[in-house]
Parts: C-alpha cells; sequence; structure tokens
C-alpha cells in the first residue's frame, strides 16, 4: 500500500493556510444534506461533534459511558499547551514546534507538528470564550508552569483538572448543539465494527450496553475518537473501560496501524500496591515543577525519607540532566527511574518506587502556595496512600499512560479508508516516539475544533460516492459479524475469567515489552500470546447473555481485540531495529544507556496493514523527512 500524507508544500509556517484556502467547501445549505458519526465524547470527539453540529452537519455522537462526560479525558491533570509566550521567556509556535519534533525523537512528520504548535494559541482562546477556568496571574494573565522537554513556561493550567475543565467546555458546546438539532447522543453504545461500503466508510455497527440490540447507523463519513490502547498491559493510568477495539475494527477493513509499539511510560504515577490492582493512578507531570526526584545513594537504605540527609540522597534527574533537571522528558525520566530501582535503591515496598520531594518548594513557597496549584492532587494522594505528601516525600514509579502508536492518518486526518477519520489519541501523527506533556489535549482540542472541520468539508465536496443507508448488505455483513463473534464468546463455557486472561495478557507485555525491550523477549513474546490466545477461545467463561446488560461480554470482547493487537504490537517492536523514545531496546543504547537511534534504516513510519488472519501483516513505510528540525542528538543535559 502506498502511503500518501498529502502534506502540502512551501514554508512550513504558511502550510496550513495556504492549505486551507485550497480546500473544497461545502455550502451551508448542503450541510445539512450530510451526516456525520462521531466515535468518542472525548476532547477530540466532542470538540468534533460540537463544531460540526455548529457549521450545520448532522452529528451522531457514540459513547459507551453512560454519560460524554465521562470520557477517559477528564483524567487528564496537569495542563495544555500553548505558544502564546505571556512569560516572554522566549516562546513561540516555532519553539514549541522544536520541542515537539525533538522530543518525540524525530519520528514525526514536520508539517503535522507545525500545524499543531500554530493552531496551539487559538485553542487557549477559544477555551477561555468557553468559561474554562484557568489559573490566572495577580494581574489577569492565564497562568503558565513547565512540563517536560521544554525550556519555556508554556502550560496553561485548572489547578490539578484541567481535562476535565476543558471536557466540561467542550460538552457544554455540544450539548448547545444537542439543543439546537443538530447532534443525537447515543450513550451506552459501544461500536463493534466499521461499515465499509464501496470502498469507503459508511457507517457503524453499535451494541446497546443495557438492552444488548445490535443497531446499524449510516452517515457520509465515520471520526473516530476513541482514545488510546494502554488498557493492553492491563495496569496503567487509562480508566478501565479505554480499550482498542473500534480502532482494531477499522485495522480489519483496511486502516493501517501505525507504530503501535510506541507506548509512553509515565514516570510520576502511584506505586503498584499489590497484586490486586485493577488500574493505576497518575500523579501530574506539573509537580516535577516544585518536587525533586531522588532515592538514597546507598542500596537497601531503609531508613524513612525525612531521617536521610542530603548527603546520602542522589537526586539523579538534575546529576544526569543538569539543564532540565526533575523536567526531564517522560521516557528519559521513566527509565533513570527504573535504573535506580534495578540497581537496588528503589524505595517502598518491593523498592518499586523513588520519592518526589516537596520539602524544599514548601520552605521557599509556604504550602498555601502550593495547594493553589497542586491541592487536588496532595488530596488524590493522601486519599489513595493514607501519606501526607506535605509532611513526607510522595513515592512514585513509572506506569503506561499514553500510546503514542495508532491508526494511520494523512495530513487531513484521514485514514487509508477512505472516509474514515481519526482524531486525538487515537491517531498517530503528532507526537513520534515520546510525547511531551500537555501536548494530549493540545492534539485532540486542535484535531477537532480547529483542523477536521476544514478537512472533512474537503473531502466531502470531493467525494462522488453515492448515498447508502442502513439496509445495505455491507451493514448486514458487519452486523452478522458482531452477532456471530458475541454468540461465540458465550458458547465457549471455559473455566477462567476475562480479567484472567487480561491480566495475563498485561503481565506479559509489560515484562517482555514495557519499559525496556530486546530481540529476545519479543520473539518469546510472539509465541506466548498466540499460545494464550488459544487458551482464550477454549477456556474462557462469559456468564449471562447477550440480550442485556453483561459487563463480562463487553471485556471479553476487548480483551479478545487486545490478545489480537499485542501480537502486532510485539510484531511492531521487534521490527525496528533501535531504541527511540517509547521504544526502548536494550541492544540499541549509548554507553551512557540512551537511546541509540538509526536514522539510515528507521527515520519512517511503519504502518502495518491486514491481510487476513491467517496471513502475516505486511509492513509499509512512510519516510520522514527534517528540513526545519534538522536530525540530531536528543540531548537533555
Amino acid at each position: 500500500m502506498e502511503l500518501k500524507s498529502n502534506c502540502p508544500g512551501g514554508p512550513i509556517e504558511k502550510r496550513w493556510e495556504d492549505y486551507k484556502f485550497h480546500m473544497k467547501l461545502v455550502n451551508p445549505a448542503n450541510k445539512r444534506k450530510y451526516t456525520i458519526i462521531v466515535v468518542g465524547t472525548g476532547l477530540a470527539g466532542a470538540s468534533a461533534a460540537a463544531t460540526l453540529g455548529e457549521l450545520g452537519y448532522n452529528v451522531l455522537s457514540f459513547c459507551y459511558q453512560d454519560s460524554p462526560r465521562r470520557a477517559h479525558s477528564i483524567a487528564a491533570q496537569g495542563g495544555i499547551n500553548a505558544a502564546k509566550n505571556y512569560q516572554n521567556d522566549g516562546d513561540s509556535a516555532y519553539r514549541l514546534f522544536y520541542d515537539t519534533v525533538k522530543g518525540g525523537e524525530w519520528r514525526a512528520r514536520e508539517s503535522n507538528v507545525y500545524r499543531l504548535a500554530e493552531i496551539s494559541v487559538n485553542i487557549i482562546d477559544q477555551c477561555a470564550a468557553q468559561g474554562v477556568p484557568f489559573a490566572r496571574e495577580y494581574g489577569g494573565l492565564l497562568a503558565n508552569r513547565s512540563f517536560g522537554g521544554a525550556l519555556v513556561s508554556r502550560t496553561f493550567y485548572a489547578r490539578g483538572q484541567t481535562g476535565q475543565q476543558l471536557l466540561l467546555g467542550a460538552y457544554q458546546a455540544m450539548m448547545r448543539q444537542v439543543t439546537a438539532g443538530k447532534v443525537k447522543v447515543f450513550s451506552r453504545h459501544e461500536m463493534l465494527d466499521l461499515v465499509v461500503a464501496d470502498g469507503a466508510a459508511r457507517g457503524i455497527v453499535t451494541r446497546d450496553m443495557v438492552s444488548g440490540k445490535i443497531e446499524r447507523f449510516a452517515g457520509d463519513a465515520v471520526l473516530l475518537c476513541t482514545g488510546g490502547y494502554g488498557n493492553l498491559y492491563y495496569l496503567s493510568t487509562n480508566a478501565k473501560g479505554c480499550n482498542v477495539t473500534s480502532i482494531w475494527r477499522a485495522y480489519k477493513h483496511g486502516a493501517c496501524m501505525a507504530n503501535p509499539c510506541y507506548t509512553q511510560i509515565h514516570p510520576t504515577c502511584i506505586p503498584v500496591s499489590g497484586d490486586y490492582q485493577s488500574k493505576l493512578t497518575l500523579m501530574s507531570e506539573s509537580l516535577r515543577n516544585d518536587g525533586r526526584v531522588w532515592v538514597p545513594k546507598t542500596a537497601g537504605d531503609k531508613r524513612a525519607a525525612n531521617e536521610i540527609p542530603d548527603a546520602e540522597r542522589d537526586y539523579y534527574l538534575e546529576r544526569k540532566y543538569p539543564t532540565y533537571g526533575n523536567l526531564a522528558p517522560r521516557d528519559i525520566a521513566s527509565r533513570a527511574a527504573k535504573e535506580q530501582c534495578d540497581a537496588g535503591r528503589g524505595v517502598g515496598p518491593g523498592g518499586k518506587g523513588v520519592y518526589l520531594d516537596f520539602r524544599d518548594a514548601l520552605k521557599a513557597q509556604g504550602q498555601k502556595k502550593l495547594e493553589e496549584k497542586y491541592k487536588e492532587l496532595f488530596e488524590m494522594y493522601h486519599n489513595i496512600t493514607n501519606e501526607d505528601g506535605y509532611k513526607q516525600p510522595m513515592r512514585i514509579y513509572p506506569a503506561v499512560h499514553y500510546t503514542m502508536g495508532g491508526l494511520w492518518v494523512d495530513y487531513n486526518l484521514m485514514s487509508s479508508v477512505p472516509g474514515c477519520f481519526v482524531l486525538g489519541e487515537a491517531n498517530f501523527s503528532d507526537h513520534g516516539a515520546n510525547r511531551l506533556g500537555a501536548s494530549a489535549l493540545m492534539q485532540g482540542l486542535a484535531d477537532g475544533y480547529f483542523i477536521i472541520p476544514y478537512t472533512l468539508g474537503h473531502y466531502l465536496a470531493s467525494s462522488k460516492h453515492p448515498k447508502v443507508d442502513a439496509n445495505h448488505a455491507a451493514f448486514k455483513d458487519a452486523e452478522d459479524a458482531v452477532t456471530g463473534k458475541l454468540k461465540k464468546l458465550l458458547a465457549i463455557k471455559g473455566k477462567r475469567t476475562v480479567d484472567s486472561f487480561h491480566k495475563e495478557l498485561g503481565l506479559l507485555m509489560w515484562e517482555h515489552c514495557g519499559m525496556a525491550r530486546t530481540e529476545k523477549s519479543l520473539t518469546e513474546l510472539l509465541q506466548k500470546i498466540p499460545a494464550l490466545r488459544e487458551e482464550f477461545w477454549k477456556n474462557l467463561n462469559v456468564p449471562g447473555s447477550d440480550a442485556d446488560l453483561n459487563q463480562a461480554l463487553e471485556r471479553a470482547g476487548r480483551v479478545a481485540d487486545f490478545l489480537e493487537f499485542g501480537e502486532l504490537t510485539a510484531r511492531d517492536a521487534l521490527e525496528r531495529k533501535e531504541s527511540c523514545g517509547g521504544h526502548f531496546r536494550v541492544e540499541y543504547q549509548t554507553e551512557e544507556g540512551e537511546c541509540k537511534r538509526d536514522d539510515d534504516n528507521f527515520c519512517h513510519v511503519a504502518a502495518w496493514e491486514y491481510k487476513g488472519e491467517d496471513q502475516k501483516p505486511v509492513r509499509n513505510v512512510e519516510p520522514l523527512e527534517f528540513k526545519y528540525v534538522e536530525l540530531g542528538v536528543r540531548s537533555y543535559k
């Protein structure tokens, strides 16, 4: 398959503006003739639905939660990036562009990243106008703080609940269109298949999660805004419902899956406390603005943190990366924490933790000032650990957080299936091999508010696909496939629960394809996953029926997809014989233990094409070229 990025030429700072001018438009009267399906109601999905409804399109919005407000975007804590330069500290759209390309190890398209940086300033204005309660300085300007991988303060925030406040803004905008009759919301509906008719995405098949009813929905285009696949690892910072099913269905219909091995491990999570846990909790990266990360210098030191004097503490991020210090990027900070724990200097139960210490910040600023910035985060930490982060250092450890891989899309955010657009974390496009902190919210809102309204209109105005309805043969085929799979899961009648399989898969992924991967570990993983999948289809037990509410059945379908997707992730990691960002191959590292890229052989996007259950997927390649941020050594020292 030939992967055409459709990136425009010319000076990079003018590409998006020129591109928009040359796009075809749909006149206002004709917009009313089109129906757009939007799957997901997080920042990307809600902002897209709101904007398209405002423009006059008929929008069908779907989410599996009981309310669109429960989308996982609410869990984002620390902030959203924008190159406003309110601090007058040297920021600009170009610097945000540079930081993002460098932070992603030169594995993202320059054109996409510059557009994101350029649009960032508009996002803040949009959200402030909606009433999002951003923190403000004394004089009234919006406040900023720093995040990893940047030497400027460009992160706008609403204490420790930025994602929730931004989602409420997008939700309100979407609900305004619901009242206007332009958007119709279907909650508790899970997309179980994409419908491709006459060569284009024309609808979806869903299951009503309360009644069990299988339904068909037709439209002129489908937007997948369903987030990431971090729950492949079972323990992650994602909500338990987050899954890969929607984009995996699109993959099975011809949409290429790009760079699935790029999984971000976040360094600032509450450590695992026992094998009974079903998820992990993120402590915002914003805490590293004022918290200092350290471990005891002596392995096996069991003293309480406050009993260890400074001379016997190793502030290892400040030592290893003096320029960026505690705000080193996530992938680097995560591997550094693992390195300390592997050497026996970890703290807490099992030695799987490092300290995040606010002692110095408390002395310099006082507790009241820290509460203004982080009160909710300190309360959350106390509620989970029963420890007071003001009186003793927090304990943190890396955990699976964000996925940079996803469905391949071109500059228009369209996948390799015409009419199937992919927004936000569900696509691969803007972060390369590692995402800088506070850029997820930026990408989701850029895609939904400012990019898709143009690129979708261009597709519709250029498309010659005939109208289809839910009676088309392709819809029947999709519904039959969905029903058949549900019946197959229920008919196994084995002895193991869905969660036992998911947990075993997650542990395999973490041990063999987690913070560090080797050829040996990945080869073993590619042998163990098929064996586990075979047992799944022989020994799974799903109680109940498909005719009513059945959460075990829901999870079974998602885990079945994870078992297939995990194998593709391992295959992608094995084929990429280099280290970059969230993909660290032990065989490919510098003498100092940092990533060692191979730009001669792997400066490209790997986009996998499905060829059937009995055939291996094909690895397609989209070469990446760098003219404005030249390939270089990624250093934060």
